[in-house]
């Protein structure tokens, strides 16, 4: 059952459960880098059939089972996808960066290039459950971003196959290449490259334990977007509310893992009371009962709170992967949120649907790392190059200043190297 706890019975900071990482995962994850860095697909092939019990003759999703997939997915949720991927293209749109030249000065152009990376790997989970929503999440931006090839990798199930809903995202979304690959190995098969699988310029989206492990070793020969942990709601809520919806809210994302953290902050115990009783009557109806009960009974926090005021502080400082303001007027509080990964505002507006649809990415930071990090986006898919340009008279007029200025750091090379061109001059 959640807790109901008063303002100041737990500290801010161990509000959600932020668990340490299993002691052995880095030195599995080190020896399962180094074997596919050494042996390429015959080591993805033996991982696939020691890890998802698939033995497989091609890592790669051909066209004809693209075409099988889409033949077995039901129109209607493909119409669903086509309309999620037209409100994550919309918000994403607006993120794309441009160049710029700046020549305000006789002889001088300096500027910025974007260009996007070469080719991105998105890592999409297996396992427990399919996840159509982070195919698009993830290869949408990278598709805006100009990305040359946006490849994916995802463990197959027992048959060799991969989700169907899987595929039809991937098709959406204008992925170039699928690969039957999941868990560290298939981070690794991204990093270095394999005979199948290229090495690609930047690897992004959530995997467990072993997949976070992976991103942070190879991080340095490849880019990467975050280290995810498991996933984290905190609600604030007046006590106009409905306990009902604050109940479906905290479950939905304590049915994602077992480590997951679902908390409310809110001003009325009575609220607080009747959102206990909603959890525990709604958890029956779960499909995945087991792990939201275990995430609601270990994690879950009912935190009775003074006022709103007192909860946006705490939202504040524990910097919430979601963050549900259900409260009257919730833009009158949207410029006191400093750090949250996303924000939802007023009491219509569950979390899932910025999960499916509205169109924001729900790649988001967790951990507490909102405070410095933020959402994918277009972002994560470019980067920028600089450039300079001077006449020979434009670098005449500041040759001596940067001749003094390399000097005053014991750097006379530098310095040599911008008076020579002009020394004949004088």
């Amino acid at each position: 059952m959640i807790k109901i706890l008063k303002y100041g019975e737990v500290k801010n900071e161990e509000i959600f459960a932020r668990n340490e990482p299993l002691s052995n995962v880095e030195g599995i994850v080190s020896e399962i880098i180094e074997n596919v860095r050494k042996n390429g697909d015959k080591a993805l092939f033996e991982y696939c059939e020691k890890f998802d019990k698939a033995k497989l003759s091609s890592l790669t999703v051909s066209k004809e089972e693209m075409a099988e997939a889409l033949s077995a997915v039901e129109p209607d949720f493909i119409d669903i996808l086509e309309r999620a991927a037209a409100n994550i293209r919309k918000f994403h749109e607006r993120q794309v960066r441009n160049s710029f030249i700046i020549n305000d000065e006789p002889g001088v152009v300096i500027g910025q290039k974007i260009i996007p990376v070469d080719r991105a790997g998105l890592y999409v989970p297996g396992g427990t459950a399919a996840y159509p929503s982070t195919v698009l999440m993830d290869a949408i931006p990278a598709k805006i971003a100009g990305c040359g090839e946006v490849v994916i990798t995802t463990p197959p199930g027992k048959d060799g196959k991969i989700n169907p809903v899987i595929l039809a995202a991937a098709h959406v979304a204008g992925v170039d290449r699928i690969f039957k690959v999941g868990g560290a190995q298939a981070i690794a098969a991204l990093a270095f490259g394999t005979e199948t699988v290229p090495r690609v310029d930047k690897i992004v989206g959530p995997g467990n334990a072993f997949v976070a492990e992976a991103k942070k070793q190879v991080f340095g020969r490849v880019s990467i977007d975050m280290i995810a942990g498991p996933s984290e709601i905190l609600i604030v809520a007046d006590e106009k509310s409905e306990a009902r919806y604050l109940a479906a809210d905290l479950l939905s994302q304590a049915e994602h893992d077992k480590m997951a953290s679902a908390v409310l902050v809110t001003n009325s115990y009575e609220l607080a009371e009747k959102v206990r009783d909603e959890t525990e009557k709604q958890l029956k109806g779960l499909i995945r009962e087991e792990i939201a009960r275990a995430s609601i009974d270990n994690n879950g926090k009912i935190i009775v709170a003074d006022s709103i005021s007192t909860a946006i502080e705490i939202a504040n400082e524990i910097a919430p992967e979601h963050l549900e303001l259900c409260v009257d007027e919730p833009f009158s509080y949207l410029d006191g949120i400093r750090h949250a990964g996303s924000v939802f505002l007023g009491r219509n507006c569950p979390e899932a649907l910025g999960d499916y649809f509205a169109g924001p990415n729900h790649t988001l930071p967790t951990s507490g790392t909102a405070r410095f990090s933020s959402p994918l986006s277009v972002d994560d898919f470019i980067k920028k190059t600089q450039y300079t340009y001077y006449t020979r008279d434009a670098l005449k007029k500041v040759a001596d200043d940067i001749a003094r200025f390399a000097s005053l750091e014991g750097l006379t090379g530098h310095a040599k190297s911008a008076v020579i061109r002009t020394e004949d001059d004088k």
